[in-house]
């Protein structure tokens, strides 16, 4: 078995060992598998649960919504906009309606959704012109041509009904209009709902089907708009668990649950709390708390730039650095004429000293934070010099043509980075005294910390050599050499995806896992990344 040694003293190999523990050599088959299936066999058969990803364009949305519509209707014998209002209260997931249909019965199916069908017959007699009624809500009398009847069997006029709807779809909530019978849960018809509030206005009436077309995606847990701005106009939709991080072929990439960005390994809460912590001023207010010192007069802060405990405000008022009291100009070295404030003051020196505490552990988290950020920005840059540098190669080397390892190689370094950056977001939170203070004990979160670090700082370590190879300009190597550069790039990239998924098991299982008062999910690590969604 042949082997390379790096510039660090590692060893990489150029044989891999398969399943029945045979040497493949890596001369045979697709390069670019090379390394990320001959290592990682046990990765093929995760991939198989994953959710797959469609996506949904206006255009096709209608499409979307008819086939889920018509599979009710045909199951059930309804009318469209009794599947609609059933749909739409079990959040358009036909699954969980047939899931109620079998534990239960039809009638209770219809009657929690509001879905009441009447016979035909029975609307017959408020049909008739020659007939009059009274209509509840305005007590006016009015001929039977000049009411509506709902499913449910209540009738108004039909100036009132329309008064109703307008006032229903202006304010957002037309998906589900409800009969004005007192204590009837019935919903109304949309059709007739349609025809009543045309006749007054006919933007009104494209409005309501506007947002009935859009209750498939804001009613719907598993189709999502995606969050890029401007807009990109698609809707993404999974099949399974909707805690994932999902690419749109706009390339917005983003978590799935909260429609933030993609941001494993914190969770939606912890990603949440940081990103308001990194943008708000509450960092600010913990820098003037530290540093400076409110004037006795006019109450803004001021900052010492001197030796000498005696300090001026801008205002004219002088006053003492030590305990903050107003004082005279007067002065010496050693004293202030008049002010004597020797005696220690506990609760205020602690809170400054708890301040400047919380406000250092922030700075080197997020220090660590925006340095992965950063660089993850710059490595992005790499990509366009990285496929010159392949034309290069491919015009000079008369043996291989194939360089998509040095592709899924710096591919493997985006993924990373990105991962490593947010680490430090969650590990802020996972030991400090925000969210998990309960949780564990202080010896305990120690121990729980050192491990966590212990394997952040050999995934980190690991992601800068593979950032380091990357820049090397492999473009001007032997053939030779390219073999062996081949061979870093590959088991690198390997050694760094082992050590990315043990870093997100050790999360998921150790450190979310054993929380007892409080539960905390991330999204699945996928070796490959963020799934695509597919038209």
């Amino acid at each position: 078995m042949g082997d390379y040694m790096s510039s660090d003293g590692e060893y990489y190999y150029n044989d891999y060992e398969d399943d029945n523990g045979d040497y493949c050599d890596d001369d045979g088959g697709d390069d670019s598998l090379v390394g990320f299936q001959a290592l990682e066999p046990e990765l093929l058969s995760a991939y198989a649960n994953l959710p797959s990803i469609k996506v949904i364009t206006k255009e096709s949305l209608l499409a979307a919504q008819k086939e889920d519509l018509h599979r009710v209707m045909d199951l059930l014998s309804l009318k469209e906009h009794h599947a609609r209002t059933l749909l739409i209260h079990y959040g358009w997931d036909v699954d969980k309606v047939l899931a109620v249909l079998v534990e239960y019965d039809k009638d209770k199916l219809f009657a929690a959704a509001g879905v009441q069908v009447l016979d035909d017959h029975a609307l017959f007699p408020y049909q008739s012109s020659s007939s009059t009624f009274t209509c509840n809500i305005c007590y006016d009398d009015v001929s039977g041509n000049m009411l509506t009847v709902m499913d449910c069997g209540h009738y108004f006029c039909n100036d009132c009904w329309t008064e109703h709807f307008v006032v229903k779809i202006n304010g957002g909530q037309s998906r589900r209009i409800r009969c004005m019978a007192h204590k009837c849960n019935a919903v109304c018809d949309e059709e007739k709902i349609r025809q009543l509030v045309s006749r007054r206005d006919p933007n009104l009436s494209e409005k309501f089907d506007r947002f009935l077309l859009e209750s498939y995606i804001e009613d719907n847990r598993r189709v999502k708009w995606c969050p890029s701005v401007p807009h990109c106009g698609n809707a993404l939709q999974i099949e399974d668990d909707e805690l994932c991080e999902v690419e749109c072929p706009c390339g917005m990439q983003f978590c799935f649950s909260c429609l933030s960005e993609a941001h494993s390994p914190c969770s939606c809460l912890m990603w949440e709390l940081w990103s308001k912590k990194c943008h708000d001023e509450s960092e600010t207010v913990n820098w003037i708390t530290i540093n400076t010192k409110p004037c006795p007069k006019c109450r803004k802060p001021v900052e010492k730039n001197g030796g000498c405990n005696h300090v001026s405000c801008f205002c004219g008022q002088s006053f003492c650095w030590l305990c903050g009291g107003a004082t005279g100009k007067e002065h010496t070295n050693t004293s202030i004429a008049g002010h004597s404030c020797g005696r220690y003051k506990d609760d205020h020196e602690k809170k400054r000293v708890l301040a400047k505490h919380y406000l250092e552990r922030y700075i080197h988290y997020h220090n660590r934070y925006k340095a992965h950020i950063d660089s993850f920005k710059l490595e992005s840059k790499l990509k366009e010099s990285i496929m010159g540098k392949i034309n290069i190669l491919e015009e000079n080397l008369s043996t291989s043509k194939d360089f998509s390892w040095i592709i899924n190689g710096l591919y493997r370094l985006f993924r990373s980075r990105r991962i490593l950056s947010y680490s430090y977001a969650f590990a802020y939170y996972m030991f400090g005294d925000d969210l998990f203070k309960d949780e564990m004990s202080k010896t305990e979160r120690k121990m729980k910390q050192n491990l966590f670090e212990d394997q952040q700082q050999q995934f980190e370590a690991n992601v800068e050599k593979l950032s380091s190879i990357l820049e090397e300009k492999f473009d001007t190597y032997s053939e030779n050499d390219i073999l062996s550069f081949r061979m870093r790039i590959i088991a690198l990239s390997v050694t760094t995806d082992n050590l990315c998924r043990n870093l997100y098991e050790y999360i998921e299982t150790d450190l979310l896992g054993s929380l007892q008062r409080t539960v905390q999910r991330i999204a699945p690590y996928r070796s490959k990344g963020v799934e695509k969604a597919s038209s």
